[in-house]
């Protein structure tokens, strides 16, 4: 936990009533009990403390939350590294310290709150309680506080911290993980999410102040406080008029005779992506009604992730079936995700990939810019970006349009401060996405955003019908002209971090110390990029381009036969995942030639890599 300014005097009494024997375990415990107001999660370390559960309480008490690739994300619960009321309130003063630090006007210019329908009744924890405690903290301090009055897709947090000038904004939110996760995302004043070194300088704000000061345990103050304002109808009607930058064929939108399906995932997307389809000239897409509004148990799913494919989409389809209608858009439950479905000539559904969406945005996004650009408009002055990860279809789309593109770190911050940069320096991004189905069309938002998703590939698919076209059809089109790029991307679970970090040291010291494999199975590897240690064995100094990123691993491998595979953790979940795709270039391509190709290849890093055996590794849950 590190030294957590505890107030000076300690109560003997209660250490020597219940003493664990440990001194900085005995503390945590007393800081606890001292500070945490909510009854549930009180209770909860009082009665580990009862039965002598030590090692639980060491789990909860002694470590705390850092920044992931999505902010600070946890299990709702009582612990110092557990989402809940205590552990936000002091994440927000850390906040408060480091914005009253860097900013003059932080006071006058304001920070903006939202949150999503999550909730856990054992700990009294819920997304809305939390982002309350959040405006407290800052509304006790005198900063104006932007706090929506319901719940908002997350977009609109870094679209309101834009929009109404705000110096920083929280959004309350596990997005697509299980239940019971909560999470804090936290977006800077440029409207992207927190990078370095912000994250690491809050975390060191907060542990300066982890004692909740007078006020922040007042959660009525956002009902009282006249420095509360409440943003919801002008960001959600600026929002949806900045959505119709990116509408190009309104008038056959109106007329379309396909009809759309969507689910929101017992989550937040409902209201929004049927104004949204409004906002395009669209009838209401028709939602699935045992998912339509907000269930924090997720009731009908296994899991609330719409990237588990057709398992997790069967309502949705099942509907669309009923109804007629060919398309599925699917949001996930803070709707910054979007996975589509689209039913085929023999009756079947194709769930698309998260890459494959992205080589029908980035053909469509790249498509309507060059049909309404300006006669001296420059293509070189073009942009298009995905995480390292991702499929690599948008740089070969690059290099036969002539257009930019560029690659970051995983994460949807990494893209939002990139083209942020980008933006200021007078180019223009179109689109941007990660494989796990985050996609950015347009620029009003800098981060992922599922509502402007479902409906730009709502237009995508009535644009297609007129020329007798599927989704599905025009990515085979697509993968004709630049060439074929066939990827595959799953995770095992690992829930014992040890066994992670061994798997990974393993491969950085294969053949010897630092020694990286030369080959996996049969496939000889050409270059070997280790994010987590900077290390590129195709750069001549033999550094990586890309930055650092020592809290997380990844390992990226070049074979010979063109194929590129990557191993990480997740940034979010007990996951190691995997991504390996084969790239082929334009008219040279045999997909079921290349797919078998990759297949192998896949087993292989599985088998010789990863020994999910021997490591005791989960595979994914069909």
């Amino acid at each position: 936990m590190g030294d957590c300014g505890a107030p000076g005097d300690v109560n003997s009494n209660v250490l020597v009533a219940r003493s664990t024997g440990d001194a900085q375990l005995d503390k945590a415990v007393w800081q606890w009990l001292s500070w945490d107001k909510n009854q549930k999660t009180k209770e909860q370390i009082e009665s580990l403390l009862q039965n002598g559960e030590h090692k639980e309480l060491r789990d909860r008490l002694c470590c705390r939350l850092t920044f992931g690739t999505a902010g600070l994300r946890s299990a709702m619960g009582a612990g110092f590294c557990y989402i809940n009321d205590l552990t936000v309130i002091q994440s927000t003063q850390g906040i408060y310290k480091y914005l009253e630090r860097n900013f003059s006007d932080f006071k006058q210019r304001g920070f903006v709150v939202g949150y999503d329908t999550r909730g856990q009744v054992t700990s009294n924890c819920s997304s809305k309680k939390l982002a309350k405690l959040t405006a407290a903290v800052l509304l006790a301090k005198d900063v104006l506080v932007y706090f929506f009055s319901t719940y908002v897709p997350t977009p609109f947090v870094p679209y309101a911290v834009q929009q109404l000038g705000a110096v920083a904004g929280v959004m309350i939110t596990a997005s697509h993980n299980r239940k019971e996760d909560n999470g804090y995302k936290v977006y800077w004043e440029n409207g992207a999410q927190i990078t370095s070194p912000h994250d690491k300088e809050i975390i060191k704000c907060i542990e300066e102040c982890v004692e909740p000061w007078n006020g922040s345990w007042n959660e009525n103050l956002v009902d009282t406080s006249p420095l509360r304002q409440d943003p919801l109808k002008k960001i959600c009607d600026s929002y949806m008029e900045d959505l119709t930058k990116i509408c190009y064929h309104r008038e056959l939108n109106v007329q379309t005779s396909l009809k759309f399906v969507h689910t929101s995932f017992h989550g937040v997307g409902h209201d929004y992506v049927q104004l949204a389809f409004k906002a395009f000239g669209f009838q209401p897409p028709i939602p699935v009604p045992e998912q339509k509004d907000p269930d924090p148990d997720f009731s009908t799913v296994k899991c609330p992730n719409p990237e588990e494919g057709e398992s997790v989409l069967e309502l949705s389809l099942r509907l669309a079936e009923k109804e007629d209608a060919k398309v599925v858009v699917a949001t996930d439950p803070d709707a910054d995700r979007l996975a589509v479905a689209e039913q085929q000539g023999n009756g079947s559904w194709k769930v698309f990939t998260g890459n494959e969406l992205a080589a029908l945005f980035g053909w469509w996004m790249f498509s309507r810019w060059k049909e309404n650009c300006s006669p001296d408009a420059d293509v070189r002055n073009v942009y298009m970006l995905a995480t390292t990860v991702s499929s690599k279809i948008l740089r070969a789309i690059a290099l036969k349009e002539g257009f930019h593109f560029e690659e970051t770190l995983p994460g949807f911050k990494w893209i939002g401060s990139r083209v942020k940069n980008l933006l200021d320096n007078g180019k223009e991004v179109l689109f941007a996405f990660e494989e796990s189905i985050g996609f950015m069309c347009g620029t009003s938002v800098l981060d992922k955003d599922g509502v402007s998703a479902a409906v730009v590939i709502a237009e995508m698919a009535t644009y297609l019908q007129g020329q007798s076209l599927t989704l599905a059809q025009k990515l085979v089109d697509i993968y004709e002209t630049y060439g074929y790029h066939i990827s595959k991307t799953s995770y095992f679970l690992c829930y014992d971090p040890p066994t992670i970090k061994r798997i990974f040291e393993r491969l950085r010291n294969f053949d010897g110390p630092q020694s990286y494999p030369k080959c996996c199975g049969v496939y000889n590897i050409l270059h070997v990029r280790d994010i987590t240690t900077g290390y590129d064995s195709s750069q001549l100094n033999k550094k990586s381009v890309l930055p650092v990123s020592k809290s997380s691993q990844m390992i990226t491998f070049t074979f010979q036969n063109g194929c590129v595979a990557t191993l990480r953790t997740s940034g979010t979940e007990p996951k190691i995942k995997y991504y390996a795709e084969m790239c082929a270039l334009p008219g040279h391509s045999d997909r079921s030639v290349l797919e078998e190709e990759l297949q192998k290849l896949i087993e292989a890093l599985i088998e010789d890599f990863l020994e999910p055996a021997k490591n005791g590794l989960t595979w994914r849950s069909a």
